[in-house]
């Protein structure tokens, strides 16, 4: 059990507020996440946007729909719980003024919690660099609004192919949400294609689907096969057979089956995928979540402790896709979700083995999203990157070290194994159906790296 957070809970007492605010100290809020029959947002949402705002006329009737209050102008004394910005149609770094006109009046009517989307075009298809130059800016705007932000809430950027607006509704909607708690100043690209009509926070949107996780006896893994099970898919459960008692239990609470195998085996992925098709009659969703850490400094490093880590959390991977991505493995339409880590983004003082393996992920999301045989198929494949989040594990690491890991982040705060697993459900929604190729940090916006 991942220890609580002590600071985090004494800020928040009136003698913490007191010391927290005369020492200049951060005051981390606890964060609003989602619960079954919770509402998109709580409170109304302000969109706007510049010139003809082409996303948002696609999103609107979505949102509202899924009973979001959406709103074109905000009252002085009004709290908002979102702000939608549509810089879809910028055309010049001077129509970022429509951004700042919008937000600046908007960021000090923000409630707890609350979210800011901005909504732009891919800078790689801009007709000219002035063009290219305004999209671009949008990055680094949604960023830096991040840092800015208080009291839990979040900003993040959506770029949308042009005529693939409503693709973006599901996005748009999980980053309004409490499921997105734990993701800030972060990109997310949603391409073109064809997206089935799926609602913006459905109860059960993976119903009737079959899920593979890996590393489910615990931790990250247990609590992706807890979502994913909750959200209406019947779940594999893969762990070492030296987990099986962990694994049995977890397969049980969430309805599912276990499966013990060692993903390093030459014979997992078939494994895998004969089990879910005997037991469950096929697989459309594989999460890669298994990995395992030996840190040592480089200069300490030797030849089998490198290989295992590797072994475990990339080549493995390699492996079980030659069978779980081959024609007539996974399903038409099916999700691959593979978990990283903000070390393989911005690389950690001695996990040099675990750095390279998980930057190695994010190279098979590159290779695999570009895949024309797997686009045919309409499979998607994308990683989670977590940062700090509160296991087992972290609460292993020395006091100190473990306060600041908690704290270098725009939350100022560890997040938890569901924040991880809400990205990745988000990942398996059938609204995602044109989200491939991307890599979302989960890490609260983390200091370290991009």
């Amino acid at each position: 059990m991942a220890r609580a957070d002590g600071y985090t809970a004494f800020v928040g007492t009136p003698v913490g507020r007191r010391l927290a605010s005369t020492l200049g100290l951060p005051r981390p809020v606890p964060l609003r996440r989602y619960e079954p029959g919770q509402p998109v947002t709580e409170g109304p949402v302000l969109v706007g946007g510049h010139g003809d705002t082409p996303a948002l006329a696609a999103l609107r009737g979505g949102l509202v729909a899924a009973g979001v209050d959406v709103v074109d102008e905000a009252g002085e004394d009004a709290r908002l719980a979102g702000v939608v910005v549509d810089l879809t149609a910028a055309e010049d770094p001077a129509d970022l003024e429509s951004l700042r006109a919008l937000l600046s009046p908007a960021l000090r009517r923000l409630d707890r919690c609350a979210r800011v989307v901005v909504v732009g075009r891919h800078p790689e298809s801009a007709s000219g660099v002035a063009q290219r130059a305004a999209r671009r800016a949008l990055e680094g705007v949604t960023r830096s609004v991040a840092k800015e932000l208080r009291a839990g809430a979040t900003a993040n950027l959506v770029l949308v192919t042009e005529g693939a607006e409503a693709a973006a509704l599901g996005t748009v909607g999980f980053l309004l949400s409490a499921r997105s708690a734990y993701v800030d100043g972060q990109v997310v690209r949603v391409g073109g294609g064809s997206v089935p009509d799926a609602a913006v926070q459905a109860e059960r949107p993976l119903a009737g689907t079959v899920a593979a996780v890996t590393g489910a006896a615990r931790g990250i893994g247990a609590e992706i096969a807890r979502t994913l099970a909750r959200d209406g898919a019947r779940v594999v459960c893969v762990d070492v057979p030296g987990a099986g008692a962990p694994l049995a239990a977890v397969a049980n609470e969430v309805g599912g089956t276990a499966l013990q195998t060692d993903v390093t085996d030459e014979r997992a992925g078939a494994r895998i995928l004969e089990h879910a098709t005997q037991r469950h009659g096929g697989l459309d969703l594989v999460v890669h979540n298994a990995g395992i850490t030996r840190d040592k400094l480089l200069a300490n490093t030797d030849a089998q402790r490198w290989a295992s880590v590797l072994d475990v959390n990339l080549r493995s991977i390699v492996r079980m896709n030659e069978t779980l991505l081959a024609p007539g493995a996974l399903r038409a339409g099916g999700r691959v979700v593979l978990v990283s880590s903000i070390a393989g983004i911005a690389g950690n003082r001695g996990q040099s083995s675990y750095a390279a393996s998980k930057a190695g992920v994010i190279g098979l999301v590159d290779g695999y999203a570009a895949d024309a045989g797997l686009r045919r198929r309409r499979i998607t494949v994308n990683a989670v990157a977590p940062g700090f989040v509160e296991t087992e594990m972290t609460a292993r690491i020395p006091l100190a070290t473990r306060e600041v890991g908690r704290r270098l982040n725009s939350l100022s705060q560890g997040g938890l194994p569901v924040d991880v697993a809400e990205t990745v459900a988000f990942f398996a929604g059938d609204g995602q159906a044109a989200v491939t190729g991307n890599v979302v940090r989960v890490c609260g916006q983390s200091l370290l790296g991009a």
